[in-house]
């Protein structure tokens, strides 16, 4: 199975769908801030995506056993996949918040790091070098690149800053149905894995660990966590590639990164 290129019409509804989910993440940050709990967090999002976008929460009840919450919250040492529950966000509490809204049938897939008052160093470093780890990735995205050049760029960096990239989860095509094909992986060499092509979406959603590479899920079947209990940190957004490059469909107003990259 090949990734699907989209139509212009499909390629509109992912900009929309794209576009409500940034919308979801610029609305939740007021809201992360000492004494919160995750639990607390879901439900603001939750009701912003039903009952002002009039849209899906992708997250609730997807997957087996279905994921149980609107949104996932991966605090400090959760990799991904972290299920809001009623523990307090604390200072110096990092938090990635991953949402995924669904607009007239289309998908789109972003997520940021968030900090409770104030980083420790080590934390604001190391969501820094991930999300310059996303924007290295994001460059490379042209047609004729391929899928290995993206997993380079961000392995080398991650590991020349003396982090570790997380290889059990990835990044994915995306459209329709919440994952497709390609699967997107954030390690690789230059020159291999799938071509890219005008009309793709996908994301990319590098995870980084401060310490080691290692994962293990938890007894919910959901939560994945550094082996090492290291700080880890994700970013993430869904892209189109374009004839001359990419366009960033879920970039929010607090980025200095363009929309839309020529080569």
């Amino acid at each position: 199975m090949s990734a699907t290129i989209k139509t212009p019409a499909e390629i509109e509804k992912m900009r929309i769908a794209g576009r409500l989910a940034a919308d979801v993440l610029q609305m939740i940050g007021e809201h992360v801030k000492k004494g919160i709990t995750t639990n607390e967090l879901d439900k603001i999002c939750h009701d912003y995506i039903v009952n002002v976008q009039k849209c899906i929460p992708a997250p609730l009840n997807y997957g087996n056993p279905p994921f149980p919450k609107s949104i996932c919250t991966s605090v400090n040492h959760v990799i991904c996949h972290g299920i809001p529950a009623d523990k307090k966000l604390k200072d110096g509490d990092s938090v990635n918040i991953d949402v995924t809204v669904i607009a007239d049938g289309y998908h789109g897939d972003t997520s940021k790091m968030f900090v409770v008052g104030k980083p420790s160093i080590l934390s604001e470093r190391l969501i820094k070098i991930t999300q310059e780890c996303l924007y290295l990735g994001i460059k490379m995205v042209k047609p004729g690149a391929r899928l290995g050049d993206i997993g380079h760029a961000i392995q080398q960096y991650a590991e020349n800053n003396n982090y570790s990239v997380v290889r059990e989860y990835c990044g994915h095509g995306i459209g329709a149905n919440f994952h497709e094909e390609p699967q997107v992986v954030h390690y690789g060499k230059p020159n291999t894995g799938e071509t890219l092509q005008a009309g793709m979406c996908f994301t990319i959603e590098p995870m980084i660990n401060a310490g080691k590479r290692y994962s293990k899920v938890l007894p919910d079947q959901w939560t994945v966590v550094t082996k090492d209990r290291s700080l880890s940190a994700q970013w993430e957004h869904t892209l189109l590639v374009t004839e001359t490059g990419v366009e960033i469909l879920t970039l929010r107003d607090d980025e200095t990164i363009e929309r839309i990259i020529n080569h």
